[in-house]
């Protein structure tokens, strides 16, 4: 990438060197993955194994192959997120001083902090089909939310899939103003196996951006939002 006065001009090429494509843009943006950084520490010198791709190899109990010795985070398997890694934390040191903790692997959620932002947690409508689960939707967007309009900030959604028998609330997925911090209550509601119905019947601040979620779960309680 070659940035030059007012533009960003990208050439891409193949493994072999040969130039493939040439872009124009008013800018690039890098969006690359990462890896655990396991090298170089040590690990052979007690034996801790690693995978394939240098994650640190746990058991159920995030424990190593060498007894006592745990791995958390960003050098496991699983998603690099801080939050994981500290759930992670607090369940290592409860299991070494006797205690039985667990972590809901699923309801750890995935948020990207772009604009909008994105979150997601629970599982998704496509896992839920293959999964052959009987299924319904909802949604509503920020357009119509009040407080979102007062702020000029009115792009993205919010989507509740629940359990089309139970009502239970399966998957929140999510883009919009303040989803980082508004997500919280779909997790909380998810841990308690609460139904759509349950959110769209209890009582959200008016103007916020939290009353999105109770409309999302009341379009998916037989399509009943009240604000569009």
């Amino acid at each position: 990438a070659t940035a030059t006065d007012g533009k960003v001009e990208l050439k891409a090429e193949n493994l072999s060197g040969k130039e493939e494509m040439s872009l124009d843009g008013d800018y690039c943006l890098m969006a690359i993955g990462r890896k655990p950084y396991t090298a170089n520490l040590g690990l052979e010198n007690i034996g801790v194994e690693t995978n394939e791709k240098g994650q640190i190899a746990v058991d159920e109990n995030l424990e190593t192959n060498i007894k006592g010795v745990y791995a958390i985070g960003d050098v496991i398997r699983g998603a690099m997120l801080a939050h994981k890694a500290s759930e992670e934390g607090v369940f290592v040191a409860e299991r070494i001083v006797g205690q039985k903790p667990h972590i809901n692997y699923s309801l750890i959620p995935n948020i990207v902090y772009t604009q909008p932002e994105v979150a997601g947690v629970g599982l998704t409508e496509e896992e839920l089909k293959k999964a052959n689960k009987s299924i319904k939707t909802g949604s509503f967007p920020y357009k119509a939310n009040a407080r979102a309009k007062i702020s000029m900030d009115t792009d993205g959604f919010i989507k509740v899939i629940a359990d089309k028998q139970t009502d239970e609330i399966l998957g929140v997925h999510m883009i919009g103003p303040r989803i980082a911090d508004s997500y919280t209550e779909a997790v909380v509601a998810m841990e308690f196996r609460a139904a759509a119905e349950d959110i769209a019947r209890m009582s959200h601040g008016h103007p916020t951006f939290s009353e999105t979620f109770k409309e999302a779960c009341l379009a998916a309680t037989e399509d009943r939002a009240l604000h569009i």
